[in-house]
């Protein structure tokens, strides 16, 4: 049986969504905007990384930059819905532009831990989530303009998933993929599969009208790229977890899929990258930046 939910939520608040696609790494960002002020938060941003050659740029950042700026909004909220594998955060980088207080789940604390001895980072990285402005544990609230935005803990695919619930918008980061797209993986340090899916069982549980965003889609079969669903139609449609299926069925397979998988292309930099806040390690004595590689550990 899903744990309950810690609030009830007011799908009468219909905040506005925005998305941006970033073709790169399929991840889809996203700004809420509350639909009676000029309160906006931004969700699940992207840093551009050539990883081939070491060059950090920020075009998709700028995107969201100037069109919050082009319709005169006021940003109040960075969000992160987890530690990103596959993408790194240009949070830190539109909060020096536009402020905002920025936000991750508590469990950030274990992510930093684990990756801190994968890296060697040493005693200077502070693993207690002082990077970001504010820590969110299930059940906690916090105001988009005239909205409540609520947080819901959903591990499984990491330790510090949260579900932001903003009236009748879901943010999902990688608890759950489109219909057609299933589940996210659960086999990174952290993650486990049993926990996953009684967290997809929480999101299932939100009213099934209500609106549901995704942090990536891949297009499956070919089809063109999608992020929006209801809570209405994972249930039924889900090829992962719709019509009822069990948890020990979606264990197995989601175990043995999770077996087949390939490490995603920028899990190295965007986890030293993302436990940090966004920040890029620190400069060394030459003011040069660098990101470790290390050998036969993830």
């Amino acid at each position: 049986m899903a744990e309950p939910l810690p609030f009830t939520p007011d799908l009468s608040v219909k905040p506005v969504v925005v998305p941006f696609f970033d073709q790169p790494t399929n991840t889809i960002s996203y700004i809420v905007k509350d639909p009676a002020s000029d309160a906006c938060a931004v969700v699940d941003s992207v840093m551009d990384i050539d990883y081939a050659a070491g060059r950090i740029t920020y075009d998709g950042a700028d995107k969201i930059i100037a069109y919050i700026r082009e319709h005169g909004w006021r940003l109040e909220w960075l969000i992160e819905t987890h530690v990103h594998a596959d993408h790194l955060s240009a949070a830190p980088y539109i909060q020096t532009k536009l402020g905002g207080k920025l936000g991750i789940g508590e469990n950030i604390t274990i992510v930093q831990d684990t990756f801190g001895k994968i890296f060697n980072e040493g005693t200077e990285f502070q693993r207690d989530g002082s990077q970001f402005d504010r820590l969110f544990k299930d059940g906690d609230s916090y105001k988009i303009g005239g909205m409540t935005a609520h947080v819901i803990h959903t591990p499984g695919h990491t330790p510090a998933c949260m579900t932001h619930c903003i009236g009748d918008a879901a943010f999902v980061g990688d608890t759950l993929f489109m219909p057609d797209g299933g589940s996210a993986r659960a086999d990174f340090p952290g993650g486990d599969a049993r926990t996953l899916y009684r967290s997809i069982q929480r999101v299932l549980a939100l009213p099934g009208e209500m609106r549901l965003f995704m942090c990536h889609d891949y297009g499956p079969n070919g089809r063109d790229i999608q992020w929006e669903t209801t809570v209405a139609d994972e249930r039924e449609h889900n090829i992962h977890v719709g019509k009822g299926i069990g948890e020990d069925e979606f264990v197995k397979m989601r175990e043995s899929r999770d077996a087949t998988l390939d490490m995603p292309r920028l899990i190295i930099p965007s986890l030293q990258v993302n436990m940090r806040a966004g920040q890029l390690p620190p400069a060394d004595d030459s003011g040069k930046t660098f990101l470790k590689v290390p050998v036969n550990t993830l």
